[in-house]
């Protein structure tokens, strides 16, 4: 039986994921580090809705795509350069996922709409933008945060955690202040909010 639209966009995504040379470990095996990535962003988006529609599972498994492809030290220090290679980064996920679906079937508006929602377009008003923000802050806040937070002095760290949470939706938040953390990331998160 042939595969849909929506598994077989699912499976070449996947495939790109599956070509990151870099490793992370997964119970003591490599693992393509943006496919576990992406597996992260899909488990986090299974908790937030419990029947999101094909375009959200494209946008948010696409979000990192080929990101190792373009290192965000090839663009300045700064928060300019970080939010230009990132706006990068989205609009190349974005293009590279819809060319993807139109090849397996997807019509031109759903291509383009998973595209807006990987660009992060319409943020805090469309579903799916939110979603994939909502995966991408979850992912962070349980596999990056501690150790990006021994990385960045104290006050700018509060800063990116107020930044974080404001961009989140209130089922994200619940789900954030469920995860495990040292009582030191912990205690960051509480100063930031409330502040």
């Amino acid at each position: 039986m042939p595969l849909s639209p929506l598994d077989q966009t699912l499976a070449a995504l996947d495939a790109l994921h599956a070509e990151d040379p870099r490793r992370v470990a997964v119970n003591g095996e490599p693992v393509p580090q943006e496919l576990w990535h992406a597996g992260r962003m899909s488990a986090w988006l299974e908790q937030l809705h419990e029947r999101p529609d094909a375009l959200m599972q494209l946008a948010v498994r696409g979000q990192h795509l080929q990101r190792w492809e373009v290192p965000r030290s090839d663009y300045p220090e700064g928060r300019v350069g970080y939010l230009t290679w990132r706006r990068d980064q989205g609009r190349r996920a974005g293009e590279t996922t819809a060319r993807l679906m139109r090849e397996a079937g997807f019509d031109d508006a759903s291509a383009e709409a998973v595209a807006r929602m990987i660009r992060k377009q319409g943020l805090g008003r469309e579903p799916g933008t939110q979603a994939v923000e909502d995966c991408a802050c979850l992912v962070f806040l349980e596999n990056y945060f501690g150790d990006f937070s021994k990385q960045i002095d104290h006050d700018h760290l509060i800063r990116i955690v107020q930044m974080t949470w404001k961009k989140m939706s209130p089922p994200a938040h619940a789900l954030a202040l469920e995860l495990p953390m040292t009582a030191e990331a912990r205690a960051l998160v509480e100063e930031a909010l409330a502040g």
